[in-house]
């Protein structure tokens, strides 16, 4: 079985990751550690996860979004979320993201924000 792995896309100070099909704990491992290694390596003042793939997202996902908020708001950066479809928003309202995060349909709208 082959998982589905990240993408990653920077620009200037923009960190966009593109996020498999499934955001479970088992690929949640890998997308620290490669965020960590992307964030103490560049300047970002801003992530942008895009779940425009994912289909399927556990407590895990919520766990990793929920840690590079704190970590962002910590050196004044912030995070966004952009192309979430209607299972994954339900996922993401009841952890309570759309508090701290804002919430685009596109890519191209949270880079503008």
């Amino acid at each position: 079985m082959t998982r589905e792995t990240f993408t990653y896309e920077a620009m200037g100070q923009i960190l966009i990751i593109h996020l498999p099909k499934e955001l479970d704990h088992h690929n949640c491992r890998n997308l620290r550690y490669e965020t960590d290694l992307l964030l103490s390596e560049n300047y970002i003042n801003k992530i942008i996860f895009d779940f425009s793939r994912t289909e399927f997202m556990d407590s895990s996902g919520i766990g990793v979004l929920l840690n590079r908020y704190k970590q962002m708001a910590g050196s004044g950066g912030r995070v966004v979320i952009c192309g979430a479809g209607n299972q994954v928003r339900r996922i993401l309202s009841m952890g309570g993201i759309y508090r701290l995060m804002k919430n685009f349909d596109t890519k191209e709208a949270a880079i503008a924000d």
